[in-house]
């Protein structure tokens, strides 16, 4: 039997004994079969990891994390633990359920509108602004330092002056995003751009290519993997961003708003069911992101080194 099956079927015998364990939590039985699943889990998940083919290398960290949710939900209501202090994933489900069409405007105000929009403007804007350094000493000695100046600025001195200048709508929620997201494209964008040796520029400038032919057929080429580790890491800058300018005004829509709101009236389930949309947001945004650096930068040396490691 090979590797695939026995993942499989110790999946499977992880799932019902799981199922069993949850429902006689409270009695004797509860506690063997909690520890009887968590092992058959965790050696499927291993077993699957060992695999090279592409179903085996997501079903291993799918059941990991479903394992995860399976044990919080398991100690949660067999310590019983208090509602207030950390609900149970199933409460947190069945208020993404419940409350799913507020959750959903939230998401349409915070993601769609706040996080694209401040994401665009800043990851381009980046890139933009350092490839004008690059060409310009004057920017280069006069831009760099008040760069790290405001990029040092806290996002909590920075929401409210964003709120008086552009209202309590989304834009104000996208400025912020702009300012957390600009400066690490920036920097990252101009160590890509030093990348090159000179040896290399001077084989381009024996060609007879100027700067330009030069930055696009060679610099930015190479400046690729560090302006995708930008726009990986704008990912969860933006969306932390645009939350928590949200806690300091906004209409009665959002995401942040929602944690504000939900938390105050102890609703926890709620504010946990807007975190969980928060981290999927984010991490399906970092792995679309990541995709499509394998896909463009897969001839670089630094992918197949990745690859190899």
């Amino acid at each position: 039997m090979n590797g695939m099956a026995l993942g499989t079927m110790a999946c499977t015998t992880a799932c019902i004994l799981g199922l069993l364990a949850r429902l006689l939590i409270g009695t004797s039985w509860a506690l063997p079969l909690a520890l009887l699943a968590l092992a058959a889990s965790i050696w499927a998940s291993v077993r699957l990891a060992r695999q090279n083919d592409r179903l085996s290398m997501i079903a291993s960290p799918v059941i990991f994390g479903l394992t995860i949710l399976w044990a919080w939900e398991m100690l949660v209501v067999g310590l019983h633990v208090p509602f207030i202090l950390l609900p149970p994933p199933s409460a947190i489900a069945l208020a993404l359920v419940t409350h799913f069409g507020e959750l959903a405007n939230d998401f349409d105000q915070t993601v769609l509108h706040a996080v694209l929009a401040g994401y665009a403007i800043g990851c381009g804007g980046g890139f933009l602004i350092a490839l004008a350094i690059d060409r310009s000493l004057f920017l280069q000695r006069g831009l760099t330092p008040l760069a790290n100046m405001i990029s040092a600025m806290p996002i909590i001195g920075i929401a409210p002056i964003a709120i008086e200048w552009f209202g309590f709508d989304w834009p104000s929620k996208a400025a912020v995003v702009v300012l957390m997201t600009i400066f690490p494209m920036l920097v990252n964008t101009r160590a890509g751009l030093q990348q090159t040796n000179p040896m290399e520029q001077d084989l381009m400038r024996s060609y007879g290519a100027g700067y330009i032919h030069t930055l696009i057929k060679l610099r930015l080429p190479a400046a690729l993997p560090m302006i995708f580790n930008a726009l990986k890491l704008n990912t969860t800058l933006a969306m932390i961003g645009a939350i928590v300018a949200e806690f300091f005004g906004t209409p009665t829509r959002g995401m942040g708003f929602r944690i504000s709101v939900e938390a105050a009236r102890m609703n926890l389930d709620i504010v946990w069911a807007t975190i969980a949309i928060a981290a999927l947001a984010g991490s399906s945004s970092f792995a679309l992101i990541g995709w499509a650096e394998r896909r463009i930068t897969s001839w670089h040396p630094s992918f197949h080194t990745r690859s190899l490691s």
